[in-house]
């Protein structure tokens, strides 16, 4: 009996190690069956029950190696004597665990508003998470959507952004589209290349199964089976946002992100967030999570820095107000 296993998404390197030392592992557990890699496809040939007791433990090494993004020798020897994952002894019951990102490095939720979006995420098929820089907001997000890409809950993963310049003018850089619009989309790549492995991650951006886009790149699309991202949707304007919020189609879950103190358009009141924040947030299976100061994960003097701007912010209101009073009081 022969078979052919393709090995979808993983880097052979990797995988079978140097030298192929951990495919040499692999084969010492078989040592009734012929097995050979050839690039992305593995071929083996043998009797069927010895087969299928290689399949049943080889799909436990994949899992292995498509939640943690690296294969140990150890977690290989582990498997093939024992057939049970390290998964189901160690790692993915701690719930705070979103996905494993490079070299098995767990990527967390690390804070109450962070466990928040990760419990609505599961209920909600649209949640806005809103809240100050440092907050981890996006990178959850993302975290999230490559936890269902790998588990095989949707087929693609969509991240987008408006392409709003915050005072600077960046109409005049060098290069093709794609190059002019990469800067306002680089913080998506930034926490893609700490989930994904590079290789990996190159292949699903070349084709499609990761989209980077502008949200203009948005307009006329139908996104199906989908997990799609907009951040920084402060700076959407009504119908910008309204244009977005009707692309989603079946199987499909949505986020937006935002900060709506960092509104860069000419007249704030003109933000697609604030505006659909307060006219959606009393439909079912939409939910809005409000992140706040103590959710910053970032160096600690953003915290201070955040809020000082807020305690600004609030005598600035307060003064206004009180002018408002002696106005009335005068006439």
């Amino acid at each position: 009996m022969e078979k052919q296993i393709y090995l979808e998404g993983i880097d052979p390197l990797e995988f079978f190690g140097i030298n192929n030392t951990k495919m040499d592992l692999i084969k010492g557990g078989f040592p009734k069956i012929k097995i050979a890699a050839r690039g992305h496809s593995l071929y083996i040939q043998g009797e069927e029950k010895e087969i299928n007791s290689f399949e049943k433990k080889f799909a436990l090494l994949l899992d292995h190696y498509y939640q943690f993004n690296v294969l140990t020798e150890d977690a290989i020897l582990q498997i093939l004597s024992t057939g049970i994952s390290s998964l189901e002894e160690n790692g993915t019951s701690e719930s705070d665990i979103i996905v494993f990102g490079n070299s098995g490095k767990p990527v967390r939720a690390r804070t109450p508003n962070q466990r928040i979006l990760v419990e609505d995420s599961s209920k909600n098929d649209l949640i806005f998470a809103i809240g100050p820089a440092g907050t981890g907001k996006t990178y959850t997000a993302i975290a999230l959507a490559v936890r269902a890409l790998k588990n095989r809950e949707i087929k693609k993963i969509i991240l987008s952004r408006p392409a709003v310049e915050a005072g600077e003018n960046l109409g005049f850089l060098p290069g093709d589209l794609k190059e002019k619009i990469d800067p306002y989309l680089q913080p998506l790549y930034d926490a893609l290349q700490d989930m994904i492995p590079p290789r990996k991650l190159e292949d699903f951006l070349k084709d499609g199964i990761i989209e980077i886009a502008p949200l203009a790149f948005m307009r006329g699309r139908t996104l199906s089976n989908a997990f799609v991202i907009l951040d920084e949707a402060q700076n959407t304007t009504i119908n910008q946002l309204k244009m977005f919020l009707t692309r989603m189609g079946l199987n499909a879950k949505f986020i937006i992100t935002g900060d709506v103190t960092q509104i860069d358009l000419p007249k704030r009141s003109n933000s697609g967030l604030i505006f659909a924040m307060k006219l959606l947030r009393n439909i079912q299976s939409i939910s809005v999570v409000q992140f706040n100061k103590n959710d910053i994960v970032r160096h600690r003097l953003v915290r201070d820095i955040v809020d000082a701007y807020e305690k600004y912010y609030e005598s600035r209101a307060e003064e206004k107000e009180e002018r408002g009073k002696g106005k009335k009081t005068e006439q």
